[in-house]
């Protein structure tokens, strides 16, 4: 599930009154006090009401069963309140133990690749959650402003538009920076030293330490299972996919963030960086190739690998690069024909999109009713035209519209064989106005940066 379809299932729920004012004290504490350290956490995390919205928040993100294979309806016929008790009654005995973790894999957005993605049990899910809950308020006082990823308040738009900014204001030497497996990489020892700086309790510490060791569970082609405990081997890593790892790895690239400050690195090559989970970009007036060098030392200090294939300088506006599914470069208004530094979405995101759409009008889908169909288009374009709102965007919308139409005309054509391409049977007033398939707008309100 994408990060704005999570946030709009998410965004039905109301944090409860009580843990609301919890993470708010927490938070208060964590900003007066920069070097307090927490000594009581765990004990909150199986409290009723934590370990309840908790619960809310999994089953909101739905998600398949880990190798218990145990479901939320499983979990809602045995009785929740009565599951929730047992959970709570685990950790309040020290005898809480998480699973497996089951991993599958994914394609990775506008790649060809896949990722890895780790599935933890729901049990384990809704306790990763609770302690997410309780030390989510803690860290977010100490995160950087550079870091976007998964915070309240910022998102890839967010950092999208920082980048711009930057660009703007003549920081027009762009680092493009690439990790090697950045979650597989994390070394345990110095994460755990992240989350100590903060946090003094041995249990909740104890809690993290056994999440980044559990073994994992892959099915090969011939359907064997097998598990492998190559993170607790190689001490390092976190699970993808877990509801605590997205915090975690914002503690461990917190370190490059502020380091890259405390050493002068911004000051002295005039270089600032923006950040999204594992992409990053260095935004440079001058010096980029020092700065480069000087990013390979820190990253090699923190025992991260620098993916030297992908990892590269652009200045503009001559050249371009992508981040986070936008094009950045050269612009030209549509009115006078001036160039300007601007975004647009990426080539590979409009594969992606149009990938998506032929899918959802294959010819194995022709055992669906058009409604259906119409109704799995609109979803899917309505997500990318959210996301895909800055800068000169109607040339890529025009595009994506067309392509949609012209598949869902040889998709009706196709399932009620009709001969031809449909246009004369299907007209653009069928698609829209019957069918109901939406069209991408044309025109939107204009950010003062996306203009020329």
């Amino acid at each position: 599930m994408s990060e704005a379809a999570r946030d709009r299932r998410l965004g039905n729920l109301s944090t409860p009154i009580n843990v609301q004012k919890l993470q708010a004290a927490l938070h208060a504490k964590a900003k007066e006090e920069p070097g307090y350290r927490f000594y009581a956490l765990y004990d909150k995390v199986y409290r009723t009401d934590v370990l309840a919205h908790a619960y809310a928040c999994c089953k909101a993100n739905g998600g398949a069963a880990g190798v218990d294979a145990e479901r939320f309806e499983d979990i809602e016929a045995y009785g929740v309140d009565r599951w929730l008790g047992e959970l709570a009654q685990a950790l309040r005995n020290r005898v809480y133990q998480p699973q497996a973790v089951r991993r599958v894999y994914i394609p990775k957005p506008n790649s060809t690749k896949k990722r890895p993605l780790g599935i933890p049990p729901i049990c384990d899910r809704v306790v990763e959650t609770a302690a997410l809950l309780i030390l989510a308020p803690i860290f977010e006082t100490d995160l950087q402003p550079e870091q976007h990823a998964y915070r309240p308040g910022r998102s890839a738009l967010s950092a999208v538009k920082q980048v711009h900014s930057l660009l703007s204001t003549g920081h027009t030497d762009v680092i493009e920076g690439d990790l090697s497996g950045y979650f597989d990489s994390i070394p345990h020892a110095e994460l755990l030293t992240s989350v100590a700086r903060r946090v003094s309790d041995r249990h909740l510490l104890h809690l993290i330490k056994m999440w980044l060791t559990t073994p994992v569970e892959e099915t090969d082609e011939r359907g064997c299972k097998r598990r492998s405990t190559r993170n607790r081997d190689s001490k390092r890593g976190t699970p993808q996919g877990s509801p605590i790892s997205t915090l975690l790895a914002n503690l461990y690239m917190r370190r490059f963030v502020l380091g890259w400050k405390i050493l002068g690195c911004e000051r002295r090559f005039n270089a600032r960086i923006v950040n999204y989970a594992d992409d990053f970009v260095i935004c440079c007036k001058s010096q980029a190739a020092e700065a480069m060098t000087a990013m390979r030392g820190m990253m090699g200090r923190l025992k991260l690998t620098v993916n030297e294939d992908k990892t590269h300088i652009c200045r503009l506006p001559d050249d371009s690069f992508d981040f986070l599914g936008y094009n950045f470069g050269r612009c030209y208004s549509t009115k006078t024909g001036r160039p300007y530094l601007g975004t647009r979405p990426s080539k590979k995101s409009i594969k992606h999109i149009l990938e998506a759409v032929h899918m959802h009008t294959a010819r194995s889908m022709e055992l669906l009713d058009a409604t259906e169909v119409v109704q799995r288009l609109n979803w899917a374009l309505s997500g990318w035209a959210n996301y895909f709102q800055l800068g000169p965007v109607t040339k890529a919308y025009r595009f994506v519209d067309a392509y949609t139409t012209r598949r869902l005309r040889r998709w009706l054509c196709s399932k009620h064989k009709h001969p031809g391409s449909g246009r004369t049977r299907y007209p653009d007033e069928y698609l829209y106005q019957t069918l109901g398939l939406i069209r991408l707008p044309m025109s939107l309100r204009r950010l003062p940066w996306a203009k020329a």
